[in-house]
């Protein structure tokens, strides 16, 4: 798909964007990038966040970052005041799919180009946003229940329970979708809980404790949507006298530092990648878009899978 800006750069500047360097070094107005994320309710999110500023930084582009602290109502607010100061390019992660699709033609009306970013968004019309950028969830959930197949053979029943990441998110709805896509038709294994601990360390917790409470004597397996949840759930297991990792296999998604520590511990058996590493492909895909140049619409990022026998050679490695 191609995009163009309105006015096209110089030769100079072309040639500086396909070179990777900034525009201010050759005199050229700095491109303006307006960036609404989420919020910051995980590691994953943090290291997300960090590495869209530095990467903004490193590329010599303007950023007008704004936190929409978990709140859809925030992110649009923020996408509004982007169109109001006529930045050159809007990027955001949407908190949940739906309910985007007049303030995307807003900025379509503005001719400001949009890029998704982590998660996707629920429109009719597609040419409402240039590219989408990140993983890929549903395989996510497909890895998961892949290592749970393949490591539970044998067994007679295996019920699971659940923690679902935000209710409508992209994330949450296929991480959800590509566990029981692998799952379905094996009859031993159940998914006896599910509910959602949005994405946070207290909520995975506070619905793990009441998960031992209504099945104390049935979980075989915990499926969390992302590691924060796993970590919270993992006090509440030990809390109630249970050895997580051991009474009970426990299955992640995202790859933090946090995951792998408790992997070295022995609490958590598996984590399957989804790095939040997307700032320096950001801004690579920023750049071409105000040069006028074609751009996929659809960038998945290349990501593993972690099981525990793997965390004390590869945590040094880990980034985030």
């Amino acid at each position: 798909m191609m995009i163009r800006r309105r006015a096209a750069l110089t030769g100079t500047a072309v040639l500086a964007l396909a070179a990777g360097m900034p525009l201010a070094a050759f005199g050229q107005k700095k491109i303006v990038l307006g960036f609404s994320q989420i919020g910051a309710e995980s590691e994953w999110r943090t290291a997300n966040t960090e590495s869209i500023k530095q990467a903004a930084k490193d590329s010599g582009i303007e950023l007008k970052f704004s936190d929409a602290q978990q709140k859809q109502e925030n992110q649009i607010k923020a996408i509004r005041s982007f169109i109001a100061q006529k930045v050159d390019v809007i990027a955001f992660s949407p908190v949940v799919e739906s309910g985007w699709e007049t303030v995307l033609r807003e900025a379509k009306a503005a001719r400001i180009p949009v890029i998704l970013t982590d998660r996707t968004v629920d429109v009719k019309d597609d040419s409402l946003w240039v590219t989408f950028m990140g993983s890929d969830f549903l395989e996510e959930g497909r890895k998961a229940g892949r290592w749970l197949v393949d490591n539970t053979k044998g067994a007679q029943q295996v019920n699971i329970v659940e923690l679902q990441g935000t209710v409508g998110s992209g994330p949450a709805i296929d991480r959800k979708k590509g566990f029981e896509e692998v799952i379905k038709g094996k009859p031993q294994f159940k998914i006896v809980r599910s509910q959602t601990g949005d994405f946070t360390r207290a909520k995975g917790k506070e619905v793990m404790q009441a998960f031992l409470k209504a099945e104390p004597q049935k979980i075989n397996v915990l499926y969390a949507h992302n590691d924060d949840m796993a970590i919270g759930a993992i006090q509440a297991i030990e809390e109630a006298g249970i050895k997580p990792g051991k009474d009970i296999t426990i299955i992640s998604v995202d790859g933090v530092k946090g995951a792998f520590e408790a992997m070295m511990a022995g609490k958590l058996n598996v984590t399957v990648e989804c790095s939040p590493l997307l700032g320096p492909q950001l801004m690579k895909t920023v750049q071409d878009v105000v040069a006028g140049k074609p751009v996929p619409k659809r960038i998945v990022t290349e990501e593993g899978i972690f099981p525990m026998d793997t965390a004390a050679r590869e945590f040094p490695k880990r980034k985030y």
